[in-house]
Order: structure tokens, then sequence, then C-alpha cells
């Protein structure tokens, strides 16, 4: 069943931005806003009739509990801490909307772009950490976006935010447990960008927990998904799991990260070395887990400065498309 909910109304300012029909002509919000509402609920509907439709996604990596219990003790802190975001380098709009309908329920995600947005930008999906989609993650997308994206943090814990980490390995226990229901919900939120927000190109990017959602997403879209950026999430050194991806991948990781260790890093980089992947893997020194999360006691100011402008740049190389 499709509820009779698509898009909050005010949401509709994004629709104002957008750039004009293949015909030319420039498409009033509500004209747009009618087709889009329309191709949201044919989406939903469809996908809600058949999940495997979609021939470019494929299955994800996986994950198991071990991996659960390595981001529990990695470090980091022990509850989330307040929100020390930075402003965007641009202003945004920002809002809460409906992107999928999985197992029946709409999944509401942070949809974000820049104020002054008029041609059709490449789109990130983001990934929360462990913590899930709070005012941190937020934050993030809001910066990304200030860079001249349009942004979809999803949320993998059905409105589900964690206080402490009992409650955050709960959650992430629950996701591995039912870990097509997290692919069908990355699955639509590519669709989303691509269809309703017309991203010419889309990437992903995640931390710790998301982070290795980050790279599920480049496996289940391993010849579409055009840029994939992993902070300190897991990986994996299997070549049989990493031979589809096509996707540029950059890491950005602590040597003393205690569970995502530099050994497990370097196996992953062997991996991508020997099937003559595109990639990039930083491992920065005297770096834990959490380094680039202002809350986190292992932040390191310098380091995720550092990490961020590798990011920007690493997005505009891969997912920017030049004018002609």
């Amino acid at each position: 069943m499709v509820p009779n909910v698509i898009v909050l109304v005010s949401d509709i300012d994004f629709f104002d931005k957008l750039p004009p029909n293949s015909e030319g002509e420039f498409m009033s919000g509500t004209k747009f806003w009618q087709k889009a509402a329309i191709a949201i609920f044919a989406t939903l509907l469809l996908t809600a009739c058949d999940s495997g439709t979609d021939s470019a996604a494929t299955s994800g990596n996986g994950a198991d509990r071990s991996d659960i219990e390595s981001l529990t003790n990695a470090g980091g802190g022990s509850e989330p801490a307040e929100s020390a975001s930075v402003e965007p380098a641009r202003p945004v709009v920002a809002e809460r909307l409906p992107y999928a309908e999985v197992d029946e329920q709409l999944v509401y995600g942070h949809f974000a772009f820049p104020e002054d947005m008029v041609d059709a930008l490449p789109g990130v999906i983001v990934l929360h950490e462990r913590w899930g989609l709070d005012d941190g993650i937020r934050a993030l997308a809001d910066r990304i976006a200030g860079q001249g994206f349009v942004v979809l943090a999803v949320d993998l814990y059905g409105g589900q935010t964690a206080t402490n980490t009992t409650d955050a390995r709960d959650l992430m226990v629950d996701v591995v447990e039912n870990s097509e229901l997290a692919n069908e919900n990355i699955r639509q939120a590519y669709q989303f960008l691509n269809e309703t927000g017309q991203a010419p190109r889309i990437g992903s990017l995640g931390w710790s927990f998301g982070g290795g959602w980050a790279l599920n997403t480049a496996m289940l879209f391993p010849d579409d998904l055009d840029a994939t950026v992993i902070y300190y999430g897991q990986v994996t050194d299997s070549e049989a799991r990493l031979a589809p991806v096509n996707t540029p991948i950059l890491g950005l990781f602590g040597e003393n990260d205690r569970g995502v260790t530099e050994k497990m890093v370097r196996a992953f980089e062997d991996a991508l070395e020997n099937l003559g992947k595109e990639y990039e893997i930083v491992v920065y020194p005297d770096a834990g887990h959490a380094f680039a999360d202002p809350g986190a006691s292992n932040y390191k100011e310098r380091v995720a400065e550092e990490a961020w402008l590798k990011v920007v740049e690493f997005l505009n190389d891969n997912l920017v498309v030049d004018a002609p």
C-alpha cells in the first residue's frame, strides 16, 4: 500500500529551482511539482511491487556482527556530542522529505541543495554514522550541499537515533540483520536523486557505520555510481566482492583506529590494487576512529580539515560535469 503522502508542501522550493526540460522550456514549480509527485508515487508503487526491477542495482557487500562490535569498540565517544558544525560555504535550502518506501513504510531523509541553484547539480547520498540521522549529520549534509551538490542524507534507522553505545549497537545490528531493507532504502535514494533530483552524476559518502554503507552503495551500483567516500568505515579485502565495482573510491582512515585497523585498510588497498581499481587510500598518522567528528574524543581539527579538502577535490573531480 502506498500512503497518500508524497512530499511535504514546504519542499516545493526545490522544484522551483530545477532547470529547463528537454524542450528548453523552464517548468514552473507547480508544473514540475505535479510531474515529480506522479513520478515519486509511481516509483514507490513499482518498488513496493518488485524491488528487483532495477537491473543496475545488485546485492551489496553485506556485514556481520563482528563489524558492529568493531565499530562499537573503536573509540570516539560513548554518546553523540553536541553538533559542532561548520557553516556551508554558500547558503543552502534544507528540508525533511520522504524519498522511499521500504517495508510499507515511508522513509524520510534530509534533503539539501544550494540556495542559488539554477542548473541540475551532481548528487551525493550521505550515510549516517552509528548514532543515526541526527543534527550532526544534517549539518554535514548541508556543508556538502554548500559545495555545489544536491544532497540526500538517508535514514537507515527508520526515524530512530541513538543516545548511547548500547542503543547504537542495537540499531546497527538491526540494519545488518535486515540488510536487504537497507539495500532497498539506498536503491530508492539513488533513484530519487537520479530521477527526481535530475542529478547528472551521483556519489556516496559516509562516516564509520555509514562509511561501510557508502562502499556498499558502490557495490549496489557498480557501474552507475560515480564516486565513493569512506570515512573510517568497514571495508573488505574480498576481491570477489570488489571486482564488479567501477566506482572511484576515496578512503580516509586513522592509523590508531581500533575498529577499522590499519591492517584491514591495507588489505582493502591491496585488493583494489590487484584489481586495477581507481582509488586513493589515506591513513592519517596518530589519528583514531571518528577523527573528523568535532564532537568526538578523537577529533583532530587539522586532520579533519585536510581530509575535508581532499573530499571536496575528489567530489569535484568525479561528479562535476564540465560545461560544454
